[in-house]
């Protein structure tokens, strides 16, 4: 099995400084920090995850993991060997 990751965009900079909105907030509600930012996503969710930071895009992302199958080895007869 093969893992593969997948970022999920969970907030986005609102300039000017240090202020973020999560993206699936209706009330659009400016967070005074990143800190603040991950707090009020991980009260909503209730579950632990990884992060991932894209400052110059200024974008907060989850990092989520799947665990893909792999894909069968090819098998060749072109001398027939099976």
């Amino acid at each position: 099995m093969e893992v593969t990751e997948k970022n999920v965009l969970i907030a986005k900079r609102k300039a000017p400084g240090d202020n973020w909105i999560l993206v699936d907030d209706e009330k659009q509600t400016v967070y005074k920090s990143l800190t603040e930012t991950l707090e009020a996503y991980f009260q909503v969710y209730k579950k632990p995850c990884e992060f991932r930071l894209a400052p110059l895009k200024g974008e907060l992302y989850i990092i989520t993991t799947e665990e893909v199958e792999a894909p069968p080895v090819k098998k060749f007869n072109i001398y027939g060997d099976y």
